[in-house]
């Protein structure tokens, strides 16, 4: 324990030092800062990286999936993409905000006991399908995290624009066209992965012959969440709703995710 304790501890110091020279180019826009940032980033995610593959490895086979390890794979995630963002679309804030929200659910995770705390139970002929499902939902997660930033700057800078209060930091912003665009690809992503998790979750609740859970608050608040994100899809593809609404619509359908979320101790459903 005092080797892990460790790492939480190294891990998290080098990835808040990271912040602060990401924040410091997010205020600036300091190259040196922002290549410094990059470079612990890359440090951050290949301890992540040993220290997640560990952790999967210690637990295979295990009927048991801890909420540890769950919430450890989707900050993960998240530094992923955000070096795969820095890397090739070159959208500095989203990169930092990705970035704070990783940070702070890994922080939770760490320092809130979960390592030994609540655990998912794994049945026999469930298990494959309770794998498959979290590994959709955790890219879906991240997809429509990212998503999610990107309504909301689109709606900052929209309103920015519209009042005419320029700044320096606005012009290091892309434009509303490029924000709406990789927004959509967001979803594109996000929402047939969580379409498919959800049914990976239905038919594993099929298979073990607990079909009331399908009425689970958590369930039934994951497929209104899906229909949110539809509606926004059906608003933008068929009446070609105006960015700014579709924006809200976006923060709206991931405020229902962010709910389902926080609601997880009403539910029976894991």
């Amino acid at each position: 324990m005092g080797y892990a304790s460790w790492l939480y501890d190294a891990i998290i110091y080098i990835y808040a030092l990271s912040l602060l020279f990401y924040f410091s180019d997010f205020m600036n826009a300091s190259r040196r800062a922002k290549r410094i940032g990059a470079g612990l980033l890359i440090f951050v995610w290949v301890l992540q990286t040993v220290f997640l593959v560990t952790k999967l490895y210690a637990n295979i086979g295990l009927p048991i999936l801890s909420t540890f390890v769950y919430w450890l794979a989707f900050s993960w995630l998240l530094v992923t993409v955000s070096l795969v963002i820095s890397r090739f679309f070159k959208i500095d804030y989203v990169v930092f905000f990705v970035n704070v929200i990783s940070f702070a659910a890994l922080a939770l995770n760490f320092y809130s006991g979960t390592d030994n705390g609540e655990q998912y139970a794994v049945g026999q002929t469930t298990r494959e399908l309770l794998y498959v499902h979290i590994s959709l939902v955790l890219c879906a997660y991240a997809a429509l995290t990212i998503g999610a930033l990107l309504a909301g700057m689109y709606l900052f800078l929209h309103n920015r624009l519209k009042s005419k209060r320029w700044s320096q930091s606005i012009r290091r912003y892309p434009s509303l066209d490029t924000i709406e665009r990789y927004a959509d690809r967001a979803v594109i992503i996000g929402v047939p992965l969580l379409a498919m998790s959800l049914a990976v979750a239905a038919t594993s609740l099929v298979v073990e012959g607990r079909l009331v859970l399908l009425l689970d608050w958590k369930v039934l608040t994951s497929f209104a969440s899906l229909i949110a994100y539809i509606a926004y899809i059906y608003q933008r593809a068929v009446n070609n709703r105006p960015g700014q609404q579709l924006a809200k619509l976006y923060i709206f359908a991931f405020g229902m995710l962010i709910l389902n979320l926080l609601t997880s101790s009403f539910s029976s459903f894991h």
